[in-house]
């Protein structure tokens, strides 16, 4: 089940690009910034902000979220916006003795496709248990090896209990980092992700749009939801693109714009 949480943020984001803002075009100094920067100037500045098209002040504050309940197809998706920093949940490292996975609604809803679909994840869980159990005696009798050569021992009785647990997780490590090539799209994953705001508005625009795929575009719009409770003004006409214009998908528009704006708008 998706779950997204937006543990951290510039404090007092819209001040900052505001006072950012007013650096740019006025005469102010560094000491003299913050001052008068009540609710209503922040609110002109930032309009004035995104009516010029200047939106580089946006790029002082961040926004990270803790994501988890998704599918690796759609951490594929996300980590195409270059201008952000990932730290996702490693199958290298992290042993999935039952792994969670992503039902796409079409399949969750057609009893014969579910079905199908289940029966494979099952057998790929079997097939990855089956690997790592042959590649870990493989690795872990390898290890043993050149143990015994690398400290002239006779047999492997003569090592200690210690170093044995460590040849066997060292072998378990090396045994999973190629049994999980087997693992689908499909495969649930945790993420957190880090943004300024001017990435994030354009994440928005591309991954709210109705012709994002189905996971993502939900993912999108419960963090615009978050990202609004802190930062209302600065993300008041973040969206898909047709929020704040014209649709930019041409002859592929989905024909919904006023629903859409309808859908987006603040509430």
């Amino acid at each position: 089940m998706l779950k997204v949480k937006l543990i951290e943020h510039t404090p007092s984001p819209e001040k900052v690009i505001a006072a950012a803002a007013k650096l740019c075009y006025s005469q102010v100094g560094v000491d003299e910034i913050l001052e008068n920067l009540e609710e209503q100037k922040t609110e002109k500045f930032l309009d004035m902000l995104m009516t010029y098209g200047h939106h580089s002040p946006i790029e002082h504050v961040s926004f990270t979220f803790a994501i988890e309940g998704v599918s690796r197809s759609l951490t594929h998706q996300l980590v195409r916006h270059r201008v952000a920093s990932y730290s996702q949940q490693s199958q290298r490292y992290v042993k999935l003795k039952q792994f969670e996975y992503i039902i796409p609604p079409n399949i969750e809803q057609n009893e014969e496709a579910k079905t199908i679909f289940l029966q494979s994840m099952n057998s790929i869980q079997e097939s990855y248990n089956q690997l790592v159990d042959i590649l870990c005696k493989n690795e872990e009798a390898k290890l043993i090896k050149e143990y015994i050569i690398d400290k002239n021992l006779t047999n492997s009785k003569e090592i200690e209990e210690k170093q044995y647990k460590v040849l066997k997780g060292k072998a378990e490590k090396k045994a999973i980092e190629d049994a999980r090539y087997v693992f689908p799209n499909a495969c649930e994953t945790k993420i957190i992700v880090t943004m300024n705001a001017r990435e994030l508005i354009h994440f928005f625009n591309q991954r709210c749009c109705n012709r994002a795929q189905w996971e993502i575009r939900q993912m999108a719009k419960t963090m615009l939801m978050q990202a609004r409770i802190v930062a209302p003004v600065l993300f008041k006409h973040a969206g898909p693109s047709c929020v704040s214009g014209p649709c930019p998908e041409g002859s592929m528009c989905c024909g919904r714009t006023l629903e859409i704006r309808k859908e987006y708008e603040m509430k």
